[in-house]
């Protein structure tokens, strides 16, 4: 087949190089998203009724409705990115970091102030710092997919990482959102080990993120407290704070098998904001243990399948997309459930599908929208030998991805477990 004839094959990409085949996206990786948000609309409506009626003074499906409205706008979107090619993301990734920066500049200058922190905009209904989770992912992915040649530079690595991450992470941290700022930092680190940055970097940035987490926890009131508080719950549960203290009790009410769907009572009495930070713990009371050991088993699929799908990518750049997303996605769903019960300092992460939120719902969808495009492409050319670096990070990638050096005429693969 000439050159010409290739180009207009479907699927054929100039920039990769390469002919890509289309195929039907992760039929195992949407069912576990499915279940997730059915089940999280069912546990928020629980979670929600009795604070949407006596906190927000709304009818008692209110929370749930504004839920169902933003789901129905993630699937939207979701539809959409999962047929937009994620290789345009490489056009898109820098007007998106700069957007991203406006907006977290306009939370600022706004100063909407809700609940102690200024995170938002647009009376309340929009919150970038979690937007620019996944556009932090989309970008240092592309950003380091461009400069993979360059990474073991360190006027063309870790200086530059250093400056995208201290910008983004800046803003986030004046809001104050200390968890997501954490949060964009550990994504950027681990993105440049996978892309193949050099340990001694490496070795540095995790030095540095040491540093910086010193001087948060010694001086920002916030994290000062919470990590004494976290300290105290560690050595004795009574001297744990508040709100540890109340989801502490939710899980020890729910037992083994949980006081059934609606019929906790923690929520009601004493739990702090039950239908956000806390809906973990109302799972915990309503479900037991049992219950929960199912949601958080839905959670490990879907991370499985994400990286499946990074093994599967035709290229470096989906498959660092792919191992951003959903490693963030199951960051934030760890940092949750691990918070609630006390093993992690309390950070106020949402618990991804479940905890009430516009912004975070939609921009999770989104996410699944993209690792869902880059599970409809494999590669019928494998990756080129400059794409993957002979550093150890890059040749674990490899050997995971199992690629060789040179191609060989194969069966298509279908989708595995």
């Amino acid at each position: 087949m000439g050159t010409r004839a290739l180009i207009n094959q479907p699927g054929y990409h100039a920039s990769a190089g390469r002919k890509i085949a289309v195929r039907g996206g992760d039929t195992i990786l949407l069912l576990a998203v499915i279940a997730l948000v059915v089940f999280g609309l069912l546990m928020l409506y629980s979670a929600s009724w009795d604070y949407s009626l006596n906190i927000l003074h709304e009818a008692p499906w209110y929370l749930f409705e504004r839920q169902l409205i933003w789901v129905g706008v993630g699937i939207v979107i979701a539809f959409i990115l999962a047929r937009f090619d994620y290789h345009h993301w490489q056009k898109l990734a820098l007007p998106g970091m700069i957007l991203t920066i406006v907006l977290l500049l306009g939370v600022l200058l706004i100063n909407e102030i809700r609940l102690g922190a200024t995170r938002t905009i647009y009376n309340g209904s929009l919150q970038p710092s979690e937007g620019a989770k996944l556009v932090t992912v989309i970008y240092l992915s592309v950003w380091l997919y461009a400069k993979r040649e360059q990474l073991h530079d360190l006027q063309m690595g870790l200086i530059p990482l250093g400056m995208i991450l201290g910008i983004i992470g800046g803003l986030i941290y004046l809001q104050p959102d200390l968890s997501a700022a954490g949060t964009v930092l550990i994504l950027g680190g681990l993105l440049f080990f996978l892309a193949g940055g050099d340990l001694r970097q490496i070795t540095l940035l995790f030095i540095f993120a040491i540093i910086v987490g010193w001087i948060v926890i010694r001086f920002h009131p916030t994290g000062h407290e919470r990590v004494t508080s976290y300290w105290l719950g560690l050595i004795d549960p009574i001297k744990s704070s508040y709100h540890v203290q109340r989801c502490l009790e939710a899980i020890v009410k729910g037992g083994l098998f949980g006081v059934g769907i609606g019929r906790g009572d923690t929520k009601l009495l004493s739990l702090p904001s039950p239908a956000f930070d806390s809906v973990f713990a109302v799972i915990a009371e309503e479900l037991g243990v049992f219950g929960t050991l199912v949601i958080l088993s839905v959670f490990c699929v879907l991370v499985w399948r994400g990286l499946i799908i990074a093994r599967r990518t035709p290229d470096m750049l989906g498959s660092l997309l792919a191992s951003g997303l959903v490693f963030w996605i199951g960051l934030e769903a760890l940092i949750n459930m691990a918070a609630i019960v006390g093993v992690l300092p309390f950070a106020g992460n949402a618990l991804p599908f479940f905890s009430a939120g516009g912004s975070s719902m939609t921009i999770m969808l989104a996410a699944i929208g993209i690792l869902l495009n880059i599970s409809r492409q494999t590669g019928e050319v494998q990756i080129a030998d400059d794409e993957w670096r002979t550093n150890s990070a890059n040749s674990d990638l490899r050997r995971w991805n199992r690629r060789r050096r040179i191609s060989r005429p194969r069966r298509s693969e279908g989708h595995e477990g």
